[in-house]
């Protein structure tokens, strides 16, 4: 047994001796050295580690004023509200509004129409029932969009109202809303227009409505007396419609002239 150990141990001995002239042969020592060299150089050539700057949650002020008190958030009684008071020209507009019936608004219509076919064609024109929105509401005039299409301008234009008693009253119509807007609620105010009312607009130059009115209160009742009242008003409204023709002529020209005194 002791030879045995002693012939392995030997072995193992001259084994070992084999290696090391074979390495040296292949210069393995030498590689082996020179990466242990580079590697101690790596480790020595790292970054140091720079300490981290602790991050402060602090509130950043870029005022030099002096900081205020902190808010308090403890709770109070809280007052109660002050309700601004409502204008009384609106509940009074509101308590005022007259609802036209339907036969006086028919009547005030027809009347209309009929004055409408008096007037002279050479100037185009439409007849337009006035509703609330008109006169007490939105104080908007939506005008009929064929006559918009065919006579109007196609931009927006301030328009000129010319009543009955040749006072003028400027209005701004809108192309693509076609109606007017700015200055018909001062018309309509100042000529007491109401729910019912039947006005026939006649466009006597490209920026300017004669205006004519046709009440709705006027001559509603339909007794005797109401219809003997009804002919002899359409005698005078005759009469008033001859006077219109030529009336409209000379505002027509009267336009005419202005434009090419402008020139």
């Amino acid at each position: 047994m002791v030879e045995s150990e002693l012939s392995y141990e030997q072995i193992r001995l001259n084994r070992v001796e084999e290696n090391k002239k074979r390495m040296g042969e292949l210069n393995l020592n030498k590689l082996a050295q020179s990466l242990r060299v580079s590697s101690s150089s790596k480790s020595s050539s790292a970054k140091p580690r720079t300490m981290r700057i602790p991050v402060d949650f602090s509130e950043v002020r870029r005022s030099s004023r002096a900081k205020g008190p902190p808010p308090s958030y403890k709770e109070f009684g809280l007052e109660p509200l002050e309700r601004r008071p409502r204008r009384s020209s609106q509940r009074r507009d509101l308590l005022n509004r007259v609802y036209a019936s339907d036969d006086a608004r028919m009547y005030a219509f027809d009347r209309a129409e009929k004055l409408q076919s008096s007037l002279d064609p050479e100037f185009p024109s439409f007849t337009k029932p006035m509703l609330q929105s008109h006169v007490t509401g939105g104080f908007w005039l939506g005008l009929p969009l064929p006559f918009c299409k065919a006579h109007m301008p196609k931009r927006d234009e301030m328009m000129t109202l010319v009543d009955e008693e040749d006072e003028e009253s400027v209005v701004k119509y809108l192309a693509e809303k076609n109606g007017l807007s700015g200055g018909w609620r001062g018309f309509a105010i100042d000529h007491q227009l109401v729910d019912g009312d039947a006005v026939v607009f006649q466009l006597i130059t490209r920026t300017m409505f004669k205006v004519y009115i046709i009440r709705v209160n006027e001559d509603a009742n339909n007794d005797s007396d109401g219809n003997e009242e009804y002919e002899d008003n359409d005698n005078e409204l005759d009469k008033k419609q001859k006077e219109n023709v030529s009336e409209a002529r000379q505002l027509r020209s009267s336009g005419k002239r202005k434009r090419g005194g402008r020139k």
